[in-house]
């Protein structure tokens, strides 16, 4: 499945039939040329708290805490497979998050952002950069950008996803170009993925949210990504942000049996 451009392995396991080792799993099937290809693997597994439990695994075979644009392409999967109806609440490793399969796109509300940081300096050899920080399910760090098409996204994103500030865990890297008003182009390099990829659900959330703080762009904010837009609309209370939502379109690319 396809969610603006994020592809991922979705795999039913409501009934636990499958043991496997998933992180060894998406470390084999998701290269690119020499697997199936995809920038991770999604397994719903049934619970007791919600409509099911929604794991993620990285291409590189981590584990993360949460996906937007995969929980997207996993809201539809439920759909489409009868897990659940059209509105749905899932378990991830970052809390539940609530979805909605409308009519044309998937919408999903994600968990109360954390640990907003401003105006953070990082020293990256002889340069000063300043970055921007907010864990929106997972971490991410914001650059904003007058010249996003010559941004050296795959050098300074694995250079910044590194840095000994963002460690142990480490950080997404979203490079940020506001276009107009209410709108955001950008560009990310995903931790776990360790490459630039077409979209990211997470991404787009906090770029959108600290381009409100930072630059002023009310939201909805419409966030264009090489893979497609997405829509983020959020509540912003002084320093608090609320109901958060994430909608884009979603593509069932293919279905089909691997043989292990």
């Amino acid at each position: 499945m396809s969610g603006t451009g994020n592809d991922f392995i979705v795999i039913n396991n409501m009934q636990g039939r499958f043991a496997l080792d998933w992180s060894a799993f998406a470390a084999r099937y998701c290269p690119r040329r020499t697997a199936v290809g995809a920038d991770g693997v999604l397994i719903l597994e049934a619970s007791e708290e919600a409509d099911f439990n929604y794991r993620i695994f990285n291409a590189d075979g981590s584990e993360a805490e949460m996906c937007g644009n995969g929980a997207r392409c996993a809201a539809l999967f439920a759909f489409h497979e009868k897990i659940a109806g059209d509105q749905m609440r899932f378990k991830t490793l970052a809390g539940i998050i609530q979805a909605r399969v409308n009519a044309d796109d998937v919408s999903i509300r994600l968990t109360e952002p954390t640990d907003l940081k401003k105006d953070i300096r990082l020293e990256i050899g002889n340069d000063l950069h300043l970055v921007h920080f907010i864990n929106s399910g997972v971490p991410h760090t914001i650059v904003f950008t007058d010249s996003l098409s010559t941004m050296p996204v795959e050098d300074l994103g694995r250079t910044i996803r590194m840095h000994e500030y963002f460690s142990p865990a480490g950080t997404n890297v979203d490079f940020v170009q506001v276009s107009q008003a209410g709108h955001i182009n950008v560009r990310t390099y995903e931790r776990g993925v360790e490459a630039e990829t077409l979209a990211c659900g997470t991404g787009a959330v906090a770029s959108a949210i600290i381009s409100t703080y930072v630059k002023n762009v009310p939201p909805p904010v419409h966030v264009t990504m090489p893979g497609g837009e997405l829509k983020i609309d959020f509540t912003l209370n002084h320093e608090r942000v609320t109901d958060v939502w994430l909608s884009g379109a979603v593509v069932t690319v293919y279905t089909g049996t691997l043989i292990l």
